[in-house]
């Protein structure tokens, strides 16, 4: 599948810490059809064999949705699946790395702070940048705001699409206008959310407006 610019308008990370008893699989699909176009696998606390069984039903949800499907680091997992594609941090695979492993044909992402991280990202073959943290986030610990002039700066030295990520929540959504960015990275704005399907939706239209607005 390739990386369409639309698809990664509302990019949604998984996170089973908020899930209060419920399936990933029911929480996923509420959030796909709420409105998500594009889905990160991301389970830090799962085995191996725990999180091969979990991408095969996330998979299989995407699929019935038409929305890309990517594992967050894991590139062989990403190969033995057959997932759309993968996304990496700076401190794990780089990206022609990945590229050489997963093929000409799946999407990879990659995560950068600087203009620097941006363009070299790209230069090894990355189809879009994850840039932040945008806004303050209790997700990694040693997250720091990312100036949204970086955030412009980025967006405005590479050609690949740029997704926001970071704390993005409803109330700050809108602060991303006028960046350039292609869309919005959530987790907790979704998967935290008591309706995952209403969160999604109100999210959409939000990020449609901060991309386009």
């Amino acid at each position: 599948m390739n990386c369409d610019k639309k698809n990664l308008l509302l990019y949604a990370v998984t996170d089973r810490s908020w899930l209060d008893g419920q399936p990933l699989s029911r929480q996923v699909e509420r959030a796909l059809q709420g409105g998500v176009s594009f889905l990160q696998l991301r389970e830090k606390e799962l085995n191996r064999e725990e999180f091969y069984e979990e991408a095969k039903v996330i998979q299989a949800l995407c699929r019935k949705y038409h929305v890309p499907f990517i594992i967050n680091d894991d590139v062989e997992l990403a190969v033995k699946i057959g997932a759309d594609g993968v996304h990496v941090g700076q401190n794990d695979m780089a990206a022609r790395a990945a590229r050489e492993k997963l093929g000409p044909d799946r999407i990879i992402g990659v995560s950068a702070r600087t203009v620097e991280e941006a363009l070299e990202a790209q230069r090894q073959g990355a189809d879009y940048l994850g840039a932040g943290a945008v806004f303050h986030t209790g997700t990694k610990k040693d997250a720091v705001g990312m100036d949204h002039r970086v955030l412009r700066e980025i967006c405005g030295a590479v050609q690949i699409p740029v997704v926001a990520i970071g704390g993005v929540t409803r109330e700050n959504i809108l602060q991303l206008k006028g960046t350039g960015i292609s869309g919005v990275a959530v987790i907790s704005a979704i998967f935290a959310q008591k309706d995952t399907e209403a969160a999604a939706r109100e999210l959409r239209a939000l990020a449609e407006e901060a991309v386009n607005g």
